[in-house]
């Protein structure tokens, strides 16, 4: 009877034992998307970067999850100086994921407490690289601008394709666009470069740096928008220019037509006065041989109309001139 009881108890002792030992949990499971860090009294004994169920020591090992998943951190508005020291201010974020839980958590222990060095480290890679290149580098992607216009320079329905032609020459030339040799893209895998080998080090791996937004400070704003003024000065005065030049071109035309309009009308006047001339001297030649006293006799009326009418007084009468008014054949 003795043994039965102590049998009992026994077997009541492993029970208690199990359920004890069940209840506090030696088991652990690390489901998709997540990665732990095994520690027994402050020391790493494992790392578990699959999903699966595993066991532990109870009330010694301590397990710390982590997410394996991509994570983002978003940065705070900096204002970063470009390479001609014109200063922007740049909002960007970045993707990383914690490549091996175990240096991370000798680092930092908790995620939160990464996010203040991955920003430190993100941010001086940032200003890093934007600080020695140039504005243009930073805000374009390519030479598209350069190629391309937004909008046409002029109407065809309004402007011939030759002047079209010659206003976008004189666009080209006076608003050209830096060119782009890096671009905005180049610049984002330039900063991760600089910035991934620092954080390997604290068992992080950094994907990408993206800029959310990119704006100028309150100067450089003043200075764009100025450019831009400039700019559209610049294509008013190309208009301008091509008017003013057809306007002397289609003066020209005029002034050469007018010309030979008027030396031609002056050469037809000429030849016409030269006809009548000669059929007026042929008349007259016909005349005077018919009757030369009465041709001497028209001629001198003529004359007396055409010049007496200048003169204030007549002094004297007595020459063959006034034959004809005052003469004694003039009376006849």
């Amino acid at each position: 009877m003795k043994k039965a009881v102590k049998a009992y108890i026994i077997i009541g002792l492993i029970v208690a034992a199990v359920i004890v030992f069940l209840a506090a949990g030696p088991f652990y499971i690390i489901n998709e998307g997540e990665q732990a860090v095994v520690t027994r009294l402050g020391s790493i004994t494992a790392a578990r970067t699959e999903a699966g169920i595993y066991i532990r020591v109870p009330f010694i090992d301590t397990v710390t999850k982590y997410p394996s998943k991509i994570l983002s951190l978003n940065g705070d508005d900096a204002r970063i100086p470009t390479k001609e020291k014109q200063y922007i201010i740049m909002d960007s974020t970045s993707r990383w994921r914690i490549k091996d839980p175990a240096i991370f958590y000798q680092t930092f222990k908790t995620v939160e407490g990464a996010y203040s060095k991955l920003s430190d480290i993100i941010d001086s890679s940032t200003r890093t690289v934007i600080s020695r290149n140039r504005l243009s580098e930073i805000v374009r992607s390519s030479n598209v601008i350069n190629e391309t216009h937004s909008e046409p320079i002029a109407d065809s329905s309004e402007i011939s394709e030759d002047d079209s032609a010659e206003i976008e020459a004189l666009v080209n030339v006076s608003t050209q666009n830096e060119i782009v040799v890096k671009g905005r893209e180049k610049l984002c895998e330039e900063m991760v470069n600089e910035a991934r080998p620092m954080l390997e080090e604290y068992g992080i791996e950094l994907i990408d740096i993206v800029p959310r937004q990119i704006k100028y400070s309150d100067e450089l704003t003043e200075s764009v928008y100025n450019r831009m003024i400039k700019e559209r000065n610049q294509i008013a005065q190309a208009y301008r220019s091509l008017g003013e030049g057809k306007k002397a071109e289609w003066l020209g035309k005029l002034e050469n037509e007018r010309r030979t309009i008027e030396s031609e009308a002056y050469r037809i006047s000429e030849e016409t006065k030269g006809r009548a001339d000669a059929e007026a001297a042929a008349i007259y030649t016909e005349a005077y041989t018919r009757d030369p006293q009465f041709y001497e006799f028209w001629k001198s009326l003529e004359s007396y109309k055409n010049t007496m009418g200048d003169f204030d007084a007549t002094y004297s009468t007595a020459m063959d001139y006034f034959k004809y008014l005052y003469g004694p054949s003039g009376k006849n």
